[in-house]
């Protein structure tokens, strides 16, 4: 598909679609629109009026055009004026891309508001709507739905001269689309050794270093919560490390670390029925996010170093699994009490965590699909996101803001790291059930020392939704390379 900023008048433009914005109470037409209804002899104020169309947020009307350039016309709500931002652009142009590809529109026109008074943040709102929205995913299928007639070419009307702000949203596009890819496909088919490789090839592409891990390193480093997780699985870990590395010198040195489990049975607390164990295929949705986001630092290459990391891992049931009651020793020396198997991911961010503190940067986030008591707290839309350092968390809620990317700062209640106290070890990897996202923050609080800040993520409602969701067509939505792409950027 290609995605134009374009000057050309709107009632000059010829095509299959032409979709206008309106907003709620204000659908006089003046202006550009009062010529384009001139040329289109009335027939803008007749769909209006025919359909009493209010343009609450997201509602649509349309209607085919006898003869003429222009064979549909699109109308798009926008609800009150003073409430346009870059998300409600986003999926004002999600609704239109969608309708348009029903509509069987190859060539479609968009003229929205400027938002903002920013042209740039307009054309990259609206490109990201319509890219994100039109992604499908039919690769294991053996015979492809019926075929639909694609969207081929979309002029942005209005915004001629935001070439790079459409290049730019093409970028973060093609990050959201693999991180969708990897959380979509089954556990057979993304394994540890498939996303070393996967790693590798993005970094022989776009230009990243890239350290792969083996088992063997990764037991010289101690990293004995990491391999501990993944002992019972035949297939072999993979410590994964990707550099992005600007020319000249950085302004600024990031590491942002994923939760990679590739399947979570549960281990030997197996999982039970009505669990969803089915799904955990999306449990590296964090390093799926991880991967994504470097994807799209690599090409928009800003001035800004940035360490990608994944401890990639099943946590499966065999004779080598490791028991409840096991003891394990993290890289950094501290000892865990492993009380309950099917909370792993952890256990894998916590060696990744103490590779990323060595590394000297400035801040470290971590992304995962850690806890349910997360989604219990905040259900399925909105991550959390905890951290003690006020500055990060700010920057993260403004780069999460700008990408409609829904965060909220929990507390990290020092006294709750009471419950995970062990008689033997340490620590345990599991607290008490209530606060529970708020234990497993702590927990991995144990194992960043030297980096001035640390932010942790708790994705897991976000990375999957049940139903087409705004621009986010149902199934993996790719949560989070968004908000790390803007917090980079920033």
């Amino acid at each position: 598909m290609n995605i134009r900023a374009s000057n050309t008048p709107l009632s000059d433009w010829s095509g299959d679609g032409l979709a206008v914005g309106l907003f709620e109470n204000e659908l006089e037409l003046t202006g550009d629109l009062a010529n384009l209804d001139q040329k289109l002899a009335g027939a803008l104020k007749e769909l209006i009026d025919d359909e009493e169309f209010k343009a609450k947020s997201n509602s649509t009307a349309f209607t085919r055009l006898s003869g003429g350039s222009i064979r549909k016309i699109i109308l798009v709500g926008l609800g009150k004026a003073e409430a346009l931002n870059a998300e409600s652009l986003r999926c004002a142009a999600a609704t239109v891309a969608k309708l348009a590809r029903k509509q069987k529109c190859k060539s479609l026109a968009i003229s929205l508001p400027i938002c903002d008074d920013d042209a740039a943040k307009t054309a990259q709102a609206i490109t990201e709507g319509i890219q994100l929205s039109l992604y499908q995913d039919n690769r294991f299928k053996s015979e492809p739905e019926e075929k639909e007639t694609q969207v081929e070419t979309v002029d942005l009307l209005g915004l001629g001269g935001q070439e790079a702000a459409v290049t730019c949203a093409d970028q973060i596009a093609s990050g959201v689309m693999l991180a969708r890819q990897l959380v979509a496909a089954p556990a057979n088919e993304v394994t540890p050794v498939t996303m070393a490789e996967i790693a590798q090839t993005m970094a022989s592409e776009h230009g990243l270093e890239i350290e792969i891990l083996e088992k063997e390193d990764c037991e010289k480093l101690g990293m004995g919560a990491f391999l501990g997780v993944a002992q019972a699985s035949d297939l072999p870990p993979k410590f994964i490390h990707l550099t992005y590395k600007p020319q000249g010198t950085p302004r600024r040195k990031l590491a942002i670390v994923g939760k990679g489990v590739t399947f979570d049975s549960g281990g030997l607390n197996i999982k039970g029925a009505g669990s969803g164990i089915e799904t955990m295929k999306m449990d590296m949705g964090g390093a799926a996010a991880t991967l994504g986001a470097a994807k799209a630092i690599a090409q928009l290459k800003p001035d800004v170093e940035v360490h990608f990391i994944s401890a990639a891992a099943e946590n499966m049931i065999s004779g080598h699994a490791m028991h409840p009651g096991d003891v394990l020793k993290a890289s950094n020396g501290k000892t865990i009490e492993v009380n309950n198997t099917d909370a792993e991911g952890r256990l894998t961010l916590a060696d990744a965590l103490v590779f990323a503190d060595k590394l000297g940067v400035d801040a470290i986030v971590d992304l995962a699909t850690l806890t349910g008591a997360c989604i219990v707290a905040l259900g399925n839309d909105i991550a959390g996101l905890f951290t003690p350092s006020d500055e990060l968390a700010s920057e993260l809620q403004k780069a999460s803001e700008s990408a409609g990317e829904k965060l909220w700062r929990m507390p990290m209640e020092e006294k709750y790291f009471e419950g995970l106290k062990s008689g033997i070890a340490d620590m345990k990897n599991t607290g008490p059930r209530a606060g529970g996202s708020i234990t497993a923050s702590l927990f991995l609080k144990q194992f960043v020392k030297d980096t001035p800040a640390w932010a942790h993520l708790d994705v897991a409602g976000p990375v999957w939704t049940d139903k087409d969701n705004g621009y986010n067509p149902s199934g993996a939505t790719g949560f989070g390379v968004r908000t790390l792409v803007n917090w980079v950027l920033s």
